[in-house]
């Protein structure tokens, strides 16, 4: 009896190291802080003091466009992937519009590298075939990453990415790793890992201009997460401002604006808190679109969610913003929605702003 225990035990633990080392290939641990590749031109041309900026942030949804309702969905539909020829027709349409409005920096969300659902498309390097002649320099950071998923749903690789592309010179890039939803430890090593993108433009004075581009937890009232992750994005930006630098963040914050919780139907807010974490960052820095214009009487120019729901026809909430320093001066700002609903579950959120001068 002691003899066959101890087999079983010695078994028990071989398996448990092998499941342990077979996790630990298939998945992906960042550090807290990493430094990244930057791909730039020699002819790319720092910034300079006072010149006016536009900037564009757009979670492209992996380009799966809007004729599913996927898995994962609030109404947790059937379709797991999109077609080749939806993803074509998302990827023209997104450099169409990037083409039309010309912003001097782009930060992208969402961004498939390898992943099954997107047939292992590289779909950052798709789209910067077709705006080579804008965008001389760029940089990319995943913040999902794993050769395979063991989800149903999944059940394969998954790579997500934030990108940033700019017109300007990109001196050096970083990711810094965000709180992480908790979960038991196998679980949380094929959780999506949020994180901030950061890409230092220098200017010509020797100054520099940092540009942020994140993408938080989806909303659950159960869960902290986000505030978390709201409170360490202020971090930085305090330690860049007691510092002298301009900044400016942009992404997917998955997180309403003030007044909006009242207006969706109770099945639309279940996952929002009512007092949503984004106040930490309102409370200190100025917001596009702001709290006045995303809950005004013009609000429905300022929503940029359009959630894959067929209770919906249109979009019905702000999730994506435009944080800035308040070294930087915005000069106007909106959302483009007339010719964008089809592209994407979110809207392009751009502004144009004025740099700090000598």
């Amino acid at each position: 009896m002691i003899r066959l225990l101890r087999v079983t035990l010695l078994s028990l633990l071989l398996i448990g190291a092998l499941l342990s080392g077979l996790i630990y290939s298939l998945t992906w641990r960042p550090e807290a802080k990493e430094s990244l590749t930057v791909s730039c031109s020699a002819k790319a041309a720092p910034l300079v003091p006072g010149q006016a900026l536009k900037v564009l942030t757009w979670n492209l949804q992996y380009l799966a466009g809007k004729r599913y309702v996927f898995w994962n969905d609030q109404l947790q539909g059937e379709d797991e992937r999109p077609t080749l020829e939806d993803m074509a027709f998302s990827l023209d349409e997104v450099a169409r519009v990037i083409r039309d409005e010309q912003p001097d920096l782009v930060l992208l969300q969402e961004v498939d590298n390898g992943a099954k659902a997107s047939a292992y498309q590289d779909q950052f390097k798709l789209l910067q075939e077709r705006l080579a002649d804008l965008y001389p320099c760029s940089t990319q950071a995943y913040d999902w990453k794993a050769d395979f998923v063991p989800s149903p749903h999944i059940f394969g690789s998954v790579g997500r990415q934030l990108a940033t592309l700019s017109r300007y010179r990109i001196e050096h890039a970083e990711r810094l790793q965000l709180p992480v939803t908790p979960g038991h430890l196998i679980s949380r090593q094929f959780q999506p890992k949020d994180a901030l993108l950061l890409s230092y433009l220098p200017l010509s004075d020797g100054g520099q201009l940092v540009v942020v581009n994140t993408h938080l937890e989806r909303a659950r009232k159960v869960e902290d997460t986000q505030q978390k992750q709201v409170a360490a994005i202020i971090k930085v930006l305090d330690k860049l401002e007691s510092r002298g630098t301009p900044w400016v963040i942009g992404g997917d914050f998955n997180l309403l604006p003030l007044g909006q919780y009242q207006r969706l139907s109770e099945v639309h807010r279940a996952p929002y808190s009512a007092d949503s974490p984004l106040h930490l960052l309102w409370d200190k820095y100025p917001m596009i679109p702001s709290n006045t214009q995303a809950s005004g009487v013009d609000r429905a120019r300022w929503l940029t969610h359009y959630p894959n729901d067929p209770s919906l026809d249109g979009p019905d909430r702000t999730v994506d913003y435009l944080f800035y320093s308040p070294l930087v001066k915005r000069v106007e700002s909106r959302v483009r929605q007339d010719d964008t609903l089809r592209i994407s579950d979110h809207l392009p959120v751009l502004a144009r702003f004025l740099l700090p001068a000598l």
